[in-house]
């Protein structure tokens, strides 16, 4: 799809206008775990495949298609500029059922090399041991080296758009290119970018996202989806083949309905979160802090990240701070939360409020001490989901003063 002919939020508008079962404005919740047929003959189709929820509006059982589940996914496809989708309980069933879909025992993965602590124990020390599957690291930003890691039996790259917590921004193009030259699949987290980045126009061929950040953006629920082409999708629920039919990462539907019912203000509330965070980036640079922000002009791939962004949205709401070593940043972190009410000290993102957290010692605790060097991972590297609440004025002012009280700044 030409990126001059996607525009996210127009696309997600037409996918939401969909009248519930009995005429209500908004999504009916389909709370069956087990759907009738109207003849004895029409199961053994389903079974067989030659009846689908897409073609017929058939359904068998919540763990294979569920509609409201299913509608959710028709809609972030169409937020993502996919053909179709499919929901499920988490990000990391997610990811997990995309790459065990992708890779057969013996295969081999490309990934980066900074990427959630999660992902990283599933490429590390999972897949390694349950599937025969391996992964080599790379830096996402030196597309040679990400070239030269592929081997004859890779069958993924994988990514994240922004990388966590590094804020590396990745070439999803040169990326693609790469990852097809070799007939391989060029995999994405879109987490950290919703509506902001859509990679399937810039070649992904899978996308996944924790519905649990930004998207649903309440930190009330966990969820996850898989984005991609139909085909791709069908396998994945392949009764007897599928890694979500068969693994069985089922999503609820009361879920679905609670994400779907957020989605109308998604862009809104990344355009403010983006707004906030550029803020507070421009004036932590201009004082000397260590700020990392892909919307600053010297962040090295601001300009890879602006030729990919969807107007309108800003480069996200995720800065890191790097307070030099654990303590201070423990300190720091204390103070904002304690003191200062600034937001709390928690991992996720995407919540209405700030959220904080020291990576090294939180959400990339997986990696070595030495994946973590690798990665530019710091002891002291905090980062920081921007909320949209309270006073920006004010949240300036109890950052600096929490910065000051350490000795981050003068």
């Amino acid at each position: 799809m030409a990126r001059d002919t996607f525009d996210p939020v127009r696309s997600l508008a037409a996918s939401k206008h969909t009248f519930g079962e009995h005429g209500g404005v908004n999504l009916s919740i389909e709370a069956s775990t087990t759907f009738t047929v109207m003849a004895a003959s029409t199961m053994p189709e389903l079974f067989a495949g030659r009846r689908t929820a897409d073609r017929d509006g058939c359904y068998l059982y919540a763990r294979h298609f569920n509609p409201t589940v299913y509608h959710l996914g028709r809609e972030l496809a169409a937020l993502e500029g996919t053909e179709s989708g499919y929901c499920c309980a988490s990000g990391m069933a997610a990811i997990s059922a995309a790459i065990m879909q992708l890779c057969d025992h013996g295969d081999h993965v490309v990934a980066s090399r900074a990427i959630y602590g999660g992902s990283h124990a599933l490429f590390t020390d999972f897949l390694p041991a349950k599937a025969g599957v391996t992964t080599t690291y790379a830096s996402i930003t030196d597309l040679a080296a990400v070239e030269a890691a592929f081997t004859p039996r890779t069958r993924v790259l994988f990514t994240e758009t922004l990388s966590n917590p590094t804020l590396e921004v990745a070439d999803l193009a040169a990326l693609a290119a790469i990852a097809h030259r070799h007939g391989a699949a060029l995999v994405v987290d879109n987490t950290f970018c919703p509506v902001m980045i859509t990679p399937a126009i810039h070649g992904a061929d899978v996308v996944v996202h924790s519905l649990t950040k930004f998207i649903n953006g309440a930190s009330d629920l966990v969820a996850g989806a898989i984005l991609g082409r139909a085909d791709f999708i069908g396998r994945l629920m392949d009764l007897h083949t599928g890694a979500l039919m068969l693994l069985g990462p089922t999503m609820d539907p009361r879920a679905a309905f609670e994400v779907s019912m957020r989605l109308p203000h998604l862009a809104l509330r990344i355009a403010e979160h983006s707004r906030r965070a550029l803020v507070l980036a421009t004036r932590l640079d201009e004082i000397g802090a260590r700020v990392t922000y892909p919307g600053l002009p010297r962040h090295p791939q601001h300009a890879v990240m602006k030729r990919q962004l969807n107007p309108g949205q800003g480069f996200g709401g995720l800065l890191t701070l790097d307070l030099g070593d654990r303590d201070r940043a423990y300190r720091f972190m204390d103070l904002l939360q304690n003191h200062h009410r600034f937001g709390f000290l928690a991992v996720s993102l995407g919540y209405a409020e700030t959220l904080m957290s020291a990576s090294a010692s939180s959400t990339s605790s997986e990696l070595s001490d030495d994946a973590l060097a690798a990665a530019g991972i710091g002891p002291g590297l905090v980062r920081m989901s921007i909320g949209i609440t309270g006073d920006l004025e004010d949240r300036w002012a109890q950052l600096l003063d929490a910065l000051r009280a350490v000795g981050a700044v003068a």
